[in-house]
């Protein structure tokens, strides 16, 4: 194995809370090591172009209670671009690194995983709000996530009883509901829609009357952004899609709150919470676990464990292989959202 001098690290995707955590257990183990670091500038996106600067411990230091990430992200995809795969191995020639540290969820690591066969040794740290990441059983900044979602759920019940509204909020989540589920669960929501399960609104709406029989004027509806109906067509907002093929999602509360009040003739209203799910100062649980996934990667770098990512299993940070862990989403289980059932209404 050749002698590491310098790596490289990039964050792609959406951004989230403890990805400076990550930067920042990357570069000062790397220097204990005595390393070069290169932070490379907005995902793949500064691989295509060579956009890199070396990052210090006087860079870092102080970066750990910021959410976002210090070295900017998108959602480039160089096996989009003519000619991407092969610019990106150049570029880490040119800029001379041995290794790269690539912190994302699927579309950033199976980036990671497709190069590293071509001849980049690569190495993940599995970043993701929505937990669906495979091989491992969380992602850094879910947590501060789903804190966020239940806390804005927590106001929505207050303004929703003042005024016996039905308020239907709609959380992030594409193809896993985690963040809906959970944060429905820690806030009380007394419904819930998922991307896994098929929900019937007419169920819904029937909760609701009950509701109103037994003098409860209001309500709170969870709706993850990704969620399917059985009685139920809604069609996202928009048709464009990403340089991964995803659909931009959008517009599913405002269109779900529409039809119950059409439906029920309850005064609805919806609200997105959006980006503010992703922003924001990250908890300690995301520090921490930021600090152990980034603290592991550069332990992997060291023992050359190429195409590997770091994960959390139980109490345990462990290596799996990337191609583990993007094979296919984690989506909640039936079991787990059942739990959620017994508080309907």
């Amino acid at each position: 194995m050749a002698e590491i001098k310098k790596i490289g690290i990039l964050t792609g995707g959406g951004d989230c809370p403890g990805l400076n955590a990550v930067i920042r257990a990357v570069v000062y183990k790397a220097k204990e090591y005595g390393w070069d670091v290169l932070g490379v500038k907005y995902g793949w996106k500064g691989m295509l172009n060579a956009d890199a600067s070396p990052l210090e411990i006087k860079d870092v230091e102080n970066i750990l209670p910021m959410g976002g990430t210090i070295l900017k992200t998108s959602r480039t995809n160089p096996f989009k671009v003519e000619g991407g795969p092969e610019k990106v191995l150049e570029n880490a020639k040119k800029m001379g690194i041995d290794c790269l540290v690539a912190v994302g969820g699927e579309d950033t690591l199976g980036v990671a995983n497709k190069l590293t066969k071509m001849g980049l040794n690569c190495v993940g740290v599995p970043k993701t709000i929505d937990n669906d990441l495979g091989a491992t059983d969380y992602t850094f900044g879910y947590q501060t996530a789903v804190q966020i979602a239940s806390d804005a759920i927590d106001r929505l019940h207050t303004t929703a009883c003042s005024h016996d509204r039905v308020i239907v909020c709609e959380i992030m989540g594409r193809h896993a509901g985690w963040m809906t589920v959970d944060a429905g669960m820690a806030g009380s929501a007394h419904w819930i829609f998922t991307p896994e399960v098929k929900g019937s609104v007419e169920d819904c709406c029937n909760m609701l009357r009950e509701r109103r029989g037994r003098g409860e004027n209001y309500a709170i509806i969870a709706v993850a952004e990704g969620a399917l109906f059985s009685d139920f067509d809604v069609e996202a907002a928009s048709r464009e899609t990403d340089a991964f093929g995803h659909v931009k999602l959008g517009g599913v509360a405002e269109a779900l709150a529409k039809e119950i009040e059409k439906r029920t003739r309850y005064e609805t209203r919806h609200v997105v919470l959006g980006h503010t799910q992703r922003g924001g100062t990250p908890m300690a649980y995301d520090r921490v676990l930021g600090t152990r996934l980034g603290y592991k990667a550069a332990e992997m770098v060291k023992s050359g464990q190429f195409a590997m990512m770091a994960s959390l299993r139980g109490e345990n940070i462990e290596a799996v292989p990337i191609e583990e862990a993007v094979k296919e989403l984690k989506t909640v289980p039936e079991k787990y959202y059942n739990v959620t059932k017994t508080f309907f209404g």
